[in-house]
């Protein structure tokens, strides 16, 4: 199964034909530019439609602290997508509370788990909207 870097390099070597089904999810590529060393990091997440853009979820895992793609497009909200061969910038935004209760059960029907990780601490994950620049 693709993990991390392997799965970053597969999907973007053959636009997603590998890496985009994962695990009986979609995957789309996030690549932010680090807030310390200005690098781009891309980062393979779960993701889905919501109105024109696309949700992602900060979750870490359920850890108490945010994932490091969360604290980049904190700093710098314009990130590159990729969704198969279709590659774009968009603007990243942090989902309010309301909306996040509207998307966060869409989310968790692509990934149950996510209300695990939210039971294992006291954070409130973050849902991020994608909405193409």
């Amino acid at each position: 199964m693709l993990f991390g870097p392997e799965h970053v390099e597969r999907y973007q070597a053959t636009d997603g034909e590998e890496g985009y089904e994962w695990n009986g999810t979609h995957i789309l590529l996030l690549s932010t530019k680090g807030r310390k060393s200005g690098q781009l990091r891309t980062t393979p997440l779960i993701f889905d439609p919501v109105g024109d853009g696309y949700a992602i979820v900060a979750s870490k895992g359920g850890a108490d602290e945010p994932p490091a793609w969360y604290l980049n497009l904190s700093a710098d909200p314009e990130v590159d997508v990729q969704i198969k061969g279709d590659k774009f910038t968009a603007r990243a935004r942090t989902a309010g509370d309301d909306e996040k209760a509207e998307i966060w059960p869409q989310m968790v029907a692509q990934w149950p788990a996510y209300d695990e990780y939210q039971a294992k601490t006291d954070r409130n994950i973050p849902v991020v909207v994608l909405e193409r620049a």
